[in-house]
């Protein structure tokens, strides 16, 4: 018997390299689930294998910044010359219908959203040690080392925001990441304060 008939929303976050998407993916690979990936929309150009729909909706810094001008994200932030943001209204939808929704964003825009929506689930990624950060970002092979080094400097000072998440998962090995996570999301189900107004009413019948 579900005890919450509202969705959980679940923001999965953290510096850019940690393996937020990869730690995303192997959560959905994961047997008897109801999660909903949100796609967060953004302006920077597709990087090899990336799809439209899947791993961003890519538009127009136009299209973002009207977006922005009608107040039609629950989180956006700009990094390194591009837009990123959560489209409010099918997250809401999605909530409503009881689905678990997960979102993958930066630091910034989860900040955004802990103010927003104060019952949602705060999850920051981290990586090993920084020198693990620094290998991923120079793997990936899609940014100079301009930017790369961009990403270092703001992902010291993200380090510094953890205390504002409700969790720290540390991304030592993808599916180990991913079994954490889970678990965090069936015990926020189990809290008293999701869940005591429907149980007082299930004992009153």
């Amino acid at each position: 018997m579900k005890l919450n008939e509202r969705g959980l929303l679940v923001v999965i976050s953290g510096p850019s390299g940690v393996g937020k998407g990869t730690v995303r993916r192997a959560l959905f690979q994961m047997k008897n689930h109801d999660l909903v990936y949100y796609v967060s929309m953004t302006t920077r150009p597709k990087r090899p294998g990336e799809v439209d729909g899947e791993d961003y909706y890519f538009v127009s810094r136009e299209t973002f910044e009207k977006r922005i001008k009608d107040n039609k994200f629950l989180e956006w932030a700009e990094f390194v010359g591009n837009y990123y943001g959560t489209p409010r209204d099918k997250v809401d939808e999605q909530l409503d219908r009881g689905k678990e929704v997960v979102l993958e964003i930066e630091v910034d825009g989860a900040l955004q959203v802990r103010e927003q929506m104060k019952d949602a689930v705060f999850i920051f990624i981290v990586p090993p040690g920084k020198e693990a950060l620094y290998n991923r970002l120079k793997k990936r092979g899609t940014e100079d080392i301009e930017i790369v080094n961009q990403r270092m400097k703001k992902a010291e000072s993200e380090f510094m925001l953890a205390h504002k998440y409700d969790y720290i998962v540390v991304n030592d090995e993808v599916t180990n990441a991913a079994d954490r996570i889970m678990a965090i999301i069936r015990a926020e189900h189990a809290k008293t304060e999701r869940t005591i107004h429907n149980y007082m009413k299930m004992i009153g019948e």
